[in-house]
């Protein structure tokens, strides 16, 4: 194939990778490696076809042993520290709050409603833990 072909091919491939569902990265290391191939051939390696197919075999498999699942990891796994629920942080409440009462406050760069679910009242300007959330409702009680 030609240089170019091999460049569409790679192309295609990563293109595919931002349409597909959850590919997984699999479509971006097949692109990478097609790409890498038609450069070669841009840069004046020679090879019969059967050995640009079998580069781009090698290339493929190897990007997908060495480097697909830490690279997976990363992106898909979050960033290190982060919690998927907000259950056990902690807030500031900005107004006092009788047990079973609500009112607004920000968090985290959003307005919330909040509801004391506990049994004791939570004074202006002190800390409450999230118990769990319902919505955009933080259930809290004081710490």
């Amino acid at each position: 194939m030609t240089w170019w072909s091999w460049m569409i091919l790679g192309a295609v491939l990563l293109g595919a990778e931002l349409f597909a569902i959850d590919a997984q990265f699999y479509l971006v290391f097949l692109g990478i490696s097609a790409a890498l191939v038609g450069l070669a051939s841009l840069l004046g390696v020679a090879m019969p076809e059967w050995a640009q197919w079998m580069a781009f075999a090698l290339l493929s498999l190897t990007a997908f042993f060495t480097f697909r699942k830490s690279l997976y990891e990363k992106v898909r796994g979050g960033a290190v520290g982060f919690k998927a629920t907000l259950s056990g942080n902690t807030v500031n409440v900005i107004e006092e709050l009788a047990p079973g009462a609500e009112t607004r406050l920000e968090y985290r760069g959003t307005r919330w409603t909040v509801r004391n679910v506990g049994s004791v009242p939570i004074a202006a300007g002190a800390r409450a833990t999230v118990v769990a959330v319902d919505g955009l409702t933080l259930r809290i009680e004081a710490e």
